[in-house]
């Protein structure tokens, strides 16, 4: 499991360069302010959870109990959060802001299942 974590953390981080380069060159002078903000906060939390799924494929490689649960719940997150918030500056569609908080939930609950994932065992 570890090696499809690290290989989707890796796609995942240069998607995010890719995405941030988009931003700063591309749609910067087509879109206003607030929304290049949105896009600014759809890459940074792209950035953030690329690099903890990095860390749940090199946990996972030395733990006899995968976290798996950690892994999927920061991909599924990455995809809803930071895919609705790009997909509402490109599109203009304000109802995807409704879909953004599930993406930031799966976020909470990835992070609150990676916690207990590396609580020790006895």
């Amino acid at each position: 499991m570890h090696v499809y974590f690290g290989t989707i953390a890796a796609s995942l981080g240069a998607l995010g360069v890719a995405m941030g380069a988009f931003g700063a060159h591309a749609i910067k002078e087509r879109v206003d302010a607030r929304m290049l903000e949105i896009w600014n906060t759809a890459t940074l939390y792209l950035f953030i959870h690329a690099i903890a799924l990095l860390l749940v494929a090199i946990i996972s490689q030395s733990r006899e109990t995968p976290i798996t649960l950690a892994g999927n719940l920061f991909i599924a997150g990455t995809v809803i959060f930071s895919g609705s918030l790009y997909t509402l500056v490109l599109t203009g569609h304000k109802w995807l802001g409704a879909i953004t908080p599930i993406g930031g939930t799966l976020f909470i609950v990835g992070w609150v299942s990676l916690a207990i994932a590396l609580l020790p065992r006895s």
